[in-house]
């Protein structure tokens, strides 16, 4: 199944009306991939005395967000439920309050590929070096390592994707 904005804007939509009325301060942040619908919404800040500490402050919201998760676990799984169902995606969810931001119940999906001995001999130094306890975990931290480095190009990248699915969906025959 291949992801599209308009399948992102269509669960969003969805999501608009489902969701129950003062879960987030506004629209939640809604990504898409083939197998996994993420939904992270921003909660509201919690009140402390101006000159709180940036741990405090921290220790504070990471409660916040705790509490939210505990409270709306059975509605969330309803709605992830109706998310499965509907679009043939497993839902994950997570809140944030300011700076922080806490996903949970994601999903860690196995990949398989192929790699020739230069590569893997990158992988095995990593885990020789303590970075990773395994090829599979030294992987995952190199795709995090170049979504970090290369997200203004990655994004370009999926840029110039959806505009040439929407050059095709107007080409002949569509």
């Amino acid at each position: 199944m291949h992801t599209t904005n308009e399948d992102r804007e269509q669960i969003a939509a969805w999501l608009a009306g489902a969701l129950p009325d003062g879960w987030f301060t506004g629209a939640p942040s809604v990504t898409v991939d083939r197998e996994e619908v993420l939904i992270v919404g921003a909660l509201l800040d919690v009140d402390l005395p101006a000159d709180a500490t940036d741990a405090s402050r921290e220790t504070a919201r990471r409660a916040r967000i705790d509490r939210w998760r505990e409270e709306t676990r059975g509605e969330r799984m309803r709605i992830a439920d109706d998310i499965e169902h509907r679009f043939g995606r497993k839902a994950a969810w997570g809140a944030a309050i300011g700076d922080v931001r806490v996903p949970f119940t994601t999903l860690a999906i196995p990949v398989m590929t192929r790699l020739r001995q230069d590569d893997r001999i990158v992988l095995d130094t990593l885990v020789e070096a303590g970075v990773a306890r395994s090829r599979s975990e030294a992987l995952a931290w190199c795709v995090r390592l170049v979504g970090k480095n290369e997200s203004a190009w990655i994004a370009q990248l999926r840029d110039a994707m959806e505009s040439v699915a929407q050059v095709r969906s107007e080409g002949p025959g569509a």
